[in-house]
């Protein structure tokens, strides 16, 4: 595929901001791509070079570009920055500079998606003396060799921002209406054919022209009372397979496009709604294990329904974690999860995800970051106490006082998490206890589906403990509302932040607040939000930034939605907990955009934020804004993705109204 007709969708989608003619462009595009770049497609749309379990970034910062499009283009940098100061988009600069550039298109040639991605994983690949320099040459490359157009958007993608909103959601049933027959029910065919809409009925049958479609005979009779002559020539055009419902139920073979037909009509609107979550149900289960859409597309294309039934889980390979949805009483956790529950102590730490195969082990935080090099302890511990060959584990890992027999707070075991020397020093002055609570794939087998009360029984049957070093996470299985109301207390009272509820019946959804799994803590919650700008700071913050923007996520498009200004909670010596300096020297290595005093910075800092109330307010794109906000941590066990939803926010915003 050329380089040049993914921009083109790229444009489409820009255009648009309404999630259904999203997910209709990139089915479309998938649709018409060829099965050997169909996984470097889906990657490349949803503004990714690399799926999210790999380790592989592009990691290059707005500096390095404006060397590139210097470069590219004969620019000097002082006027790249003006630019960029004057438009706010690097993307937008590099298409300006290239339009000027008049020799270019004599001597262009085609840029095929195959170079693009392979000079991608090349900067990737890059490591040590003059990587940087290497860099700057292959991005040049393909800006020398791009169209205008196009190297506005080889350059988003490159700083990883897109910025043309798909996100997990719209790819999902973009898969599913690519490879897979859109289903219809006899509500959602008539609803297009009231008064004044009979153009609009005609249009949407006159698009399914030359296709074969599987009809129940009901629908059919229905169809043709409607409008005759509309119906004959749908008929006439098109291959139409009449079957019972019984068949319809039975087979799913003709769910594959490329097998059998591209839509069902069916009578019954529960049947109809049925069909259409199998179909997008097989390619969210087939994410779960995968972790990488790429892969997906390409076994909905090869194998249909059966090749992502059939996709498995690898050891080494992360997947999305299970999130816990918040609540504020004993009574309210047990109407959500069931009685009687598993409640488990919630431990004030991060999150690891623990990978087993043989002797070797891997450590990855809920983000997905390798972080097995920083916790040799905890590698050892694995070896010595986990009795699998192979397995993937859950557990909170908590810094340990073992003097005072207490846990330490949550800012201490960060320090470990981002540590690249000194680390056996670091594992001695802070050492941990990880409190396993979860498994989900044991020798060969995953166990996503198996109830938890199993899995957990399963993880004890594996686990030697080792005091304070390896345990399974303390529980307690009750519905008494009592003994809860002390488990609560019993946690809190040896320094941890609540407890857990869990529903024993239930599956591991990764990536899902589903309801499964609840947390209950006794303070009003906290958000966790993305960091997306921030202004220069004046007066003794001079050289700093400050006034950081906050955002919360748009779980379909990916987007991330603004919701207000932080600038308390935030220290000026850098001694005395999360300083601005500190803040400036990471924010600045990643700023998109800079216009006057204002910057825009790539959304990866996760920021855990208080607030005294949050309000309506036009003045932010999310529809809210956060009175008073200041940070309590840092999150760097969390990465952009796993950031609190407007779903989230709009939830505690009614709650509150509600008190």
């Amino acid at each position: 595929m050329e380089y040049s007709l993914l921009v083109e969708y790229y444009k489409r989608l820009e255009e648009t901001s309404l999630k259904t003619e999203k997910t209709s462009i990139v089915s479309e595009l998938l649709a018409g791509t060829a099965p050997r770049d169909i996984e470097v497609i889906a990657q490349l749309v949803m503004g990714r070079a690399f799926p999210l379990w790999s380790e592989e970034v592009v990691g290059i910062a707005s500096n390095l570009m404006i060397k590139a499009i210097s470069k590219a283009d004969g620019v000097k940098e002082d006027e790249i920055i003006a630019k960029w100061k004057d438009c706010g988009d690097l993307g937008n600069v590099a298409e300006e500079f290239a339009k000027k550039k008049s020799q270019r298109l004599l001597f262009q040639k085609a840029l095929p998606v195959s170079k693009v991605y392979s000079n991608l994983q090349r900067i990737a690949s890059l490591e040590g003396r003059r990587s940087q320099e290497k860099k700057l040459l292959l991005i040049a490359e393909l800006l020398s060799l791009a169209s205008p157009v196009d190297a506005r958007f080889i350059v988003r993608t490159v700083l990883s921002d897109l910025r043309v909103g798909v996100a997990e959601g719209i790819m999902r049933d973009a898969i599913a209406k690519a490879f897979f027959a859109d289903v219809y029910w006899k509500a959602t065919l008539f609803q297009k054919n009231g008064k004044g809409k009979k153009k609009r009925f005609e249009k949407m049958l006159s698009g399914m022209k030359g296709k074969t479609v599987i009809a129940e005979d009901k629908v059919m009779d229905a169809l043709r009372s409607s409008d005759g002559k509309i119906i004959e020539g749908f008929e006439r055009d098109n291959t139409i397979i009449v079957k019972d419902i019984l068949e319809i139920k039975k087979t799913g073979s003709f769910f594959q496009k490329n097998l059998g037909a591209e839509y069902v009509f069916v009578d019954d609107a529960d049947i109809g709604n049925k069909l259409k979550k199998r179909i997008v149900g097989a390619v969210e289960e087939a994410y779960e294990v995968a972790n990488d859409y790429g892969i997906v597309a390409r076994l909905a294309l090869d194998a249909g329904e059966m090749g992502l039934s059939g996709l498995k889980m690898e050891v080494m390979r992360p997947i999305k974690v299970m999130l816990a949805k918040k609540v504020e009483t004993v009574d309210e956790a047990f109407s959500v999860v069931g009685t009687p529950a598993a409640l488990e102590y919630k431990y004030d730490g991060f999150r690891m995800q623990i990978h087993k195969k043989g002797g070797d082990v891997r450590i990855y935080t809920r983000r997905l970051e390798n972080v097995t090099e920083q916790f040799p302890d905890v590698v050892s511990y694995v070896r010595d106490g986990i009795s699998a060959k192979e397995c993937i584990v859950e557990g909170e890992t908590v810094g340990f006082d073992a003097k005072s027999g207490k846990y330490m707070a949550f800012q201490k075991i960060s320090r470990r998490i981002r540590r690249k020397y000194d680390i056996k020093k670091m594992a001695d002055e802070i050492p941990v206890v990880v409190n396993l609570f979860d498994i989900s794939y044991l020798d060969g087998k995953m166990l996503l589906k198996m109830p938890f009360l199993q899995r957990r029984l399963t993880l004890c049957s594996i686990v030697r403990e080792i005091p304070d070093k390896l345990v399974v996470a303390k529980q307690k299985i009750t519905d008494d509302a009592r003994l809860a109301e002390e488990f609560y207390a019993e946690s809190l009272s040896v320094g941890n932040e609540g407890v857990m509820f869990k529903n024993i019946e239930a599956p591991y959804k990764p990536g899902s607040r589903v309801g499964y799994m609840i947390k209950l803590k006794p303070i009003m919650e906290t958000l966790d939000l993305v960091i997306v700008g921030a202004e220069w700071g004046r007066g003794k913050r001079s050289g700093w930034l400050s006034s950081f923007v906050l955002a919360c996520r748009d779980e379909e498009t990916g987007s991330f939605l603004t919701m207000g200004k932080m600038g308390t909670g935030i220290k000026e010596k850098q001694d005395a907990g999360v300083s601005f300096d500190e803040l400036t020297k990471v924010l600045s290595k990643h700023i998109l955009r800079e216009k006057k005093n204002a910057v825009d910075v790539a959304p990866f800092m996760v920021v855990e934020v208080a607030y005294e109330e949050i309000q309506k307010s036009q003045n932010y794109s999310s529809g809210y804004a956060l009175r008073f906000p200041r940070l309590i941590k840092v999150r760097e066990d969390r990465g952009a993705d796993g950031a609190d939803c407007l779903s989230r926010v709009e939830e505690l915003f009614g709650r509150q109204r509600g008190r």
